[in-house]
């Protein structure tokens, strides 16, 4: 979107000049409207979209592409009921139902009320799906042909439902209780005889979801067998929907966002073009805890206090001891939650990531406390502090290596959020340990030498 088509945009909203301004819209393609729509204060979004509501095909793109942190259900509320059925009539009922849910009951009831029976009843039953699960993420838009019908009939079928579907990607086959049978490619069905019969063409579904099944297992099935959609089957294997690749895409962006947030020490309600009210009130109560912890880590420090009295040079390795150690753990810690978060592995392999990740901290630990060593003598001319900043690095980058494996692996078993509250542990872990083995060291090598 640039910066001459926002002004442009503004200039006509200005002039109050309707025609004009639906013809200039139109020009722009549903996923540039929706980054202009997210640039406009309340009101002239809503103008915005009263005048989209002559198009309500381009409308509904575009409000389907808006970010749902920007809220483009309460743009809908600027049109009349005739003009929201139109507008929904045009999205996928995935969609319509993700932007009723967003809704007020009352102002989701009017717009329902609006809707033909038929399709608000569909509604209805989709919004009773969680919304983070496969139910709350499928459509039921789809086609399907019954197993009985011949290769002919099913290419009759398929055209008819087609043109009610739009894109599909695969054609499912179910019995007379639609019951999900499989799948049926389109080249088998197009080259096979006119009256071969589908049940004999039919392959099985090479797998199927729940509706209660989270969106983000969904997402790593179609990942996994790369497929463009999934079928979404009851208890008793009766076909309710599909889920498609470009709603998981959807859901695997804004898991990654949340994901993401968490590992900062951010709670996924703050949105990302939220203000600053809203962020203080987010990070505010993980700073307290961070507090808290960090006071546990200066704990030691004043356990040592003689010992950093009569050694101050301790004072200016302290910080690098502690800060690599965190810094090692952040990467174990990195790829551990990662890791958690994209496979499914027994749990023996889980805790063998931990024996891993202390090898790989001693290792690099080992490397980087020789290299500290030699500074630190050089620097001070003392071997002895040297020997004992080696040593102190060394241990802490193994412990490192182990907190950063262990603490998100221990969360996940007890059933916490790894990503919520483990740098908190792994960074305090570090500081402390740090802290401990270079005074402690210090206390039993140096200090007798004095």
């Amino acid at each position: 979107m640039s910066v001459e088509a926002l002004d442009r945009l503004h200039g006509l909203l200005e002039r109050r000049d309707p025609d004009r301004l639906r013809a200039f819209l139109s020009r722009f393609h549903p996923s540039d409207l929706a980054d202009l729509l997210e640039e406009l204060d309340e009101d002239d979004r809503r103008r915005v979209v009263r005048a989209l509501a002559a198009d309500p095909a381009l409308a509904a793109e575009a409000l389907a592409e808006m970010e749902w942190e920007e809220h483009p259900e309460e743009s809908l509320a600027a049109l009349r009921p005739d003009q929201l059925a139109a507008v929904l009539a045009e999205l996928s009922d995935d969609d319509a139902a993700d932007l009723l849910g967003e809704m007020e009951p009352d102002e989701r009831d009017r717009v329902l009320a609006a809707l033909p029976s038929r399709e608000a009843g569909e509604l209805r039953e989709l919004l009773q799906y969680d919304e983070e699960s496969a139910g709350g993420i499928m459509t039921t838009e789809l086609v399907a042909v019954p197993e009985f019908l011949s290769a002919s009939e099913a290419i009759d079928e398929v055209r008819r439902q087609a043109q009610e579907v739009g894109e599909f990607y695969a054609v499912f086959v179910i019995d007379g209780t639609r019951r999900l049978r499989g799948t049926l490619s389109l080249q088998a069905l197009v080259t096979a005889e006119p009256g071969a019969r589908v049940q004999d063409l039919v392959e099985p579904a090479i797998a199927t979801v729940s509706p209660e099944m989270d969106q983000e297992d969904v997402g790593r099935i179609l990942s996994r067998y790369n497929l463009a959609s999934v079928a979404v089957v009851d208890a008793a294997d009766h076909l309710l929907g599909r889920v498609t690749f470009d709603d998981v895409i959807d859901v695997l962006e804004a898991e990654n966002t949340e994901d993401l947030l968490r590992f900062g020490g951010v709670s996924e309600a703050e949105e990302i073009r939220g203000g600053w009210g809203d962020a203080v009130r987010s990070r505010l109560p993980w700073l307290f805890v961070n507090l808290i912890t960090a006071f546990a880590a200066a704990s030691v420090v004043l356990l040592f206090e003689g010992t950093v009295a009569a050694l101050p040079l301790l004072a200016a390795w302290m910080p690098v001891v502690a800060g690599m150690g965190g810094n090692a753990g952040t990467q174990a810690l990195a790829v551990t939650v990662r890791r958690l978060a994209l496979s499914q592995e027994r749990s023996g392999r889980r805790w063998g990531v931990v024996g891993k990740e202390l090898v790989v901290g001693l290792t690099n630990g080992l490397a980087i406390g020789t290299a500290v060593a030699i500074i630190a003598w050089v620097a001070n001319g003392s071997p002895a502090l040297g020997i004992v900043v080696m040593l102190a690095m060394w241990l802490n980058l193994g412990v490192a290596g182990f907190a950063g494996a262990f603490v998100p692996i221990t969360l996940e078993k007890i059933g916490a959020d790894p990503a919520v509250a483990s740098s908190i542990f792994v960074t305090t872990f570090t500081d402390l340990v740090g802290f401990l083995l270079l005074l402690g060291l210090a206390t039993w090598v140096l200090l007798p030498q004095l």
